[in-house]
């Protein structure tokens, strides 16, 4: 067997970093499956490939039969699955090694780790607490050092993510450069350095909150979904390396990283919380009022499925 990775078990490391193979998970710094000192039984793990439960708005018809239809929203994903420990040795040192690094990794903690699959050459990771951890202690661990745990992890966003963060870049538009004279034939018009336009692809199955980040020197930033019609747009002056960043999944407006800045919204602005990536293509387009060099939008997302 393979040795216990030197990483702390507790580090909340890159979704998948550890991986190097189908059948392995990694809990934070922890890589559990083939090659390693612990395996997943048999039956493998309960809730990543099912559909999360979910509370409905569906109202019924008080005079018909059935209901209107309404909004969806999915609760938290419950993972679990059998972990069993199998040191790489008989000796009680060996046992007990492999016995405190996983009982360091599921602690009974407040903050949130990646925890990450790999499926026929699929990554897809969480963010999820230990909810629940038996280890049991019989005699086949007192005499052999291996052991049996039932793990159950918790995930308020029960979207699985792609472990793959991409990022796109833009500058606001710039004018064509026009026609050069004297004319020459076939005349070429020229081509605009910067359109302020980009695509952001979410190849999943589940809409995808993006992170933005509107750099100065510019005023009132403005960012535009035209698949969905969506809007962002801040009332604030931005001066040369200021940066307003967006965090659409936690709905916070943060200029350089300290004052929030969410009251700057503009009243035709959307929600931030509802600027979503659905499954497909975003089409964005970057118009701030006014800016000068050094300009620039960008947005990073991750493609999400259920």
């Amino acid at each position: 067997m393979a040795d216990l990775t030197t990483t702390a078990s507790t580090e909340d490391l890159p979704p998948g970093s550890l991986i190097t193979r189908d059948g392995q998970m990694q809990w934070a710094g922890l890589l559990l499956g083939p090659g390693t000192p612990y395996e997943i039984g048999s039956d493998g793990l309960t809730g990543w490939e099912d559909l999360p439960e979910y509370d409905t708005t569906d109202a019924d018809h008080p005079t018909a039969h059935g209901a209107w239809p309404g909004a969806r929203y999915a609760k938290p994903r419950k993972v679990g699955g059998t972990v069993w420990t199998l040191p790489a040795s008989d000796d009680t040192a060996s046992s007990l090694t492999a016995i405190r690094a996983l009982r360091q990794a599921l602690l009974l903690g407040d903050a949130e780790r990646w925890l990450a699959v790999r499926l026929h050459g699929e990554t897809l990771a969480v963010r999820a607490r230990v909810s629940q951890r038996v280890l049991t202690a019989d005699r086949t661990y007192s005499t052999q050092g291996v052991s049996k745990a039932s793990v159950q992890w918790y995930a308020t966003d029960p979207r699985r993510y792609a472990v793959d963060e991409q990022t796109a870049v833009t500058g606001p538009p710039q004018p064509e450069t026009g026609l050069t004279w004297p004319l020459t034939w076939p005349l070429q018009w020229g081509r605009a350095t910067s359109t302020g336009d980009l695509d952001a692809d979410n190849n999943g199955s589940a809409p995808t909150h993006p992170r933005l980040t509107f750099t100065g020197p510019c005023t009132n930033p403005t960012v535009t979904d035209r698949s969905s019609g969506r809007r962002l747009r801040y009332e604030i002056g931005l001066a040369a390396g200021d940066e307003l960043v967006v965090d659409t999944a936690a709905g916070t407006v943060t200029l350089n990283g300290t004052a929030s800045r969410r009251h700057t919204a503009a009243a035709d602005s959307s929600p931030e919380e509802l600027f979503a990536f659905e499954p497909g293509r975003a089409e964005l387009a970057y118009r701030p009022d006014t800016y000068a060099p050094g300009a620039q939008f960008t947005v990073r997302w991750r493609s999400a499925d259920w």
